[in-house]
């Protein structure tokens, strides 16, 4: 692409000091803006990353990879159709489930929630919340006990702990004279778990499976099924061949139909923030068109004599699209080396932010997880140089070819 001459000038001329100090003060500016550019932009899609990240494996850690519900919403014989989902070999295991509302209420404190039914047994086969549990046990919700699990938050909130008892509240209760009088029952508190997202460890508790169905009228049935899968990005596929195997009355949903709104929105989130920023970028590599310019009038009589010695257009086009050129690659290359050691440290950094000015800047009430996640994917990185790179060489091409159609009479008249 360059010959031996062209590469000796243009890195002669980048080495060279500046007659106007101005130009290479804008030079350098130019440098800088190009390298913050790209370390915002590799850092902000990383902390992007790290929130989907984050925020899919726990919301897969609480509510399972899929799930199996009847269209009458009661699934009888779950033991037979977990039996059938077996069958595909990515499937590797299944739990029943009764979901319901209600209200938990403790020492005159009142609070809406998600009841969830499920089986000891079968439960820590499918999500990560037996792992999440900081007093207690979760074995502890077996099938002749009045136990429940609770969130820290919710506890918190509560004013309760391990061992206190709480009242649970239903709206299916029973109709008497004086009206519809809700399902009170007492359980006892036997574990909290921490899951680390606000949504979850203040609304969802869990109690045995046989409590819940004496809870919520359902003797014979559960809610559905959840599923653990081998590969969670593939669920989709996993869907369809489930259908084909179990009857036609049942509904498979996976963890993005359950939550697609909110990754739909992720997704189109990401892809603006890195339009907006790259014209952060766009904005620092067309300085390099003022720098050239400048540099270009500077050099005049210098080209003028490289014309009248036999440099073509071509050459002097090129000289300065190396050296405009290789200002770009610095600043990309700098600004990758800096945003890819910002992503990795970001999260200890607002942590140590946090520690020294005694404030969350993180709130999991806000943003469902109480710290900053990031994740550095090779992909976006590239994405990022190539476009750094390129928006860096289209900013060199209108200052070289005007130091191309450099008339040498006219630059070496007063010289």
């Amino acid at each position: 692409m360059f010959n031996k001459f062209e590469l000796l000038v243009g890195l002669r001329y980048l080495r060279a000091k500046q007659k106007n100090s101005f130009v290479s003060f804008i030079s350098l500016v130019s440098i800088i803006g190009i390298a913050l550019g790209v370390a915002a932009l590799i850092t902000v899609l990383s902390v992007m990353n790290g929130f989907q990240r984050e925020i899919r494996n726990k919301i897969i850690g609480v509510t399972s990879h899929m799930q199996i519900i009847s269209a009458a919403n009661a699934l009888s014989n779950w033991q037979d159709t977990g039996k059938l989902t077996m069958k595909n070999k990515e499937v590797l295991a299944y739990a029943p489930y009764i979901d319901g509302q209600g209200l938990i209420s403790f020492s005159g404190s009142v609070s809406g929630i998600l009841i969830r039914g499920v089986e000891p047994e079968y439960e820590p086969k499918v999500d990560d919340i037996t792992n999440k549990i900081v007093q207690g046990t979760f074995k502890s919700l077996e099938s002749d006990s009045f136990n429940i699990v609770i969130g820290k938050e919710l506890a918190r909130q509560l004013g309760a702990t391990l061992g206190d008892k709480i009242t649970l509240i239903t709206p299916d209760g029973q109709i008497t004279p004086t009206g519809m009088i809700p399902r009170l029952k007492q359980f006892t508190i036997s574990g909290i778990f921490d899951s680390h997202m606000y949504e979850y460890d203040t609304s969802l508790v869990f109690i045995s499976l046989a409590k819940a169905q004496v809870l919520f009228k359902t003797p014979d049935s559960v809610t559905g099924l959840r599923l653990k899968v081998d590969d969670v990005m593939r669920t989709q596929i996993i869907k369809n061949q489930l259908y084909g195997i179990l009857p036609g009355d049942l509904i498979i949903q996976d963890w993005i139909d359950q939550h697609q709104n909110y990754f739909a929105a992720v997704a189109m989130e990401k892809k603006m923030m890195f339009v907006i920023l790259t014209l952060i970028v766009a904005v620092a590599a067309f300085n390099l068109v003022s720098t050239l310019v400048m540099t270009v009038n500077d050099k005049r009589p210098d080209i003028a004599i490289l014309r009248t010695i036999g440099a073509s257009e071509k050459s002097i086009m090129k000289i300065f699209m190396l050296q405009g050129g290789v200002s770009g690659i610095i600043g990309t290359v700098s600004g990758t080396v800096l945003g890819v050691i910002l992503a990795l440290t970001i999260g200890d950094l607002v942590h140590g932010i946090e520690m020294l000015t005694h404030t969350k800047l993180i709130s999991g009430e806000v943003y469902m997880i109480d710290y900053l996640p990031s994740q550095v994917e090779f992909s976006d990185v590239a994405s990022i140089f190539t476009v750094s790179i390129i928006l860096s060489i289209l900013a060199t091409i209108y200052p070289s070819r005007a130091a191309a159609k450099t008339n040498p009479a006219e630059a070496l008249r007063y010289e």
